[in-house]
């Protein structure tokens, strides 16, 4: 199996099923199979791969364990899209934050169009730092349903054109910090900007959940709780 490109297709959001052979001649043989029917390796035997090939796209995915396929025994992986966090704002929440996410197994990335705030000295944790306006980055990676963005600059001009294409994108998680009167002129920005309202409403704002603390770690710790409920499938009380 190819390490290399399963890692590449989980960042790029893709779902990939693993078929492992566990018995006879062509024990440990692997095989990766792809949504769109793309496959790479073999079983060593061609009934094996067309039944491993209809299984992996078929529309209920098959459980991961051992299974008989063709009278082979095969151990079943599906693998989905690595979860990612986007943080527009190398500001000192975004600093705690990731510190939170990775311990929580997110990939995450820091992005900032001012270089004096998104420096390496303040974000050596970071899975990725990047210094560029947040909405090209955004108009041109991949982003999947896995995919979470927090802004937090207090800047419109760094935050909203980013929350359009993310919203515009379908990410899992939208969050933006600011106060109800910051967020009505968010909101108010992007109606004017042509964005849909029911989008819109997906911003979780006031971001994360209320803890009631108000230091920079502690706004952090309220962002990452909120992305474990969102994860799980829990919301709070009056969140989108």
């Amino acid at each position: 199996m190819g390490f290399e490109s399963l890692r590449r297709s989980l960042l790029a959001g893709e779902r990939v099923v693993a078929f492992t052979r566990a018995d006879g001649a062509g024990l440990g043989a692997r095989m990766l199979v792809w949504p769109d029917g793309r496959a790479e390796g073999e079983l060593g035997a061609g009934d094996v791969d067309r039944e491993a090939l209809a299984l992996a796209t078929a529309e209920t995915l098959p459980a991961t364990g051992l299974r008989e396929i063709e009278g082979v025994e095969v151990f079943v992986e599906t693998f989905e899209p690595l979860p990612q966090l986007f943080i527009v704002g190398a500001v000192h929440v975004a600093i705690h934050l990731v510190h939170f996410a990775r311990r929580l197994g997110f990939r995450t990335v820091v992005v900032d169009a001012r270089s004096a705030f998104a420096t390496v000295e303040r974000f050596p944790h970071a899975d990725e730092l990047v210094v560029e306006w947040p909405a090209d980055y955004l108009a041109r990676v991949p982003i999947h349903a896995n995919t979470y963005c927090v802004f937090l600059t207090h800047d419109e001009k760094l935050d909203n054109p980013a929350l359009q294409v993310a919203l515009e994108a379908g990410v899992r998680y939208v969050g933006a910090l600011g106060s109800s009167r910051t967020h009505a002129k968010r909101v108010a920005a992007l109606l004017e900007a042509g964005l849909a309202g029911e989008l819109i409403d997906r911003i979780h704002a006031p971001i994360g959940l209320d803890l009631g603390g108000r230091k920079p770690e502690e706004i952090a710790m309220a962002i990452a709780a909120e992305l474990v409920a969102v994860r799980n499938g829990r919301q709070a009380a009056g969140k989108p």
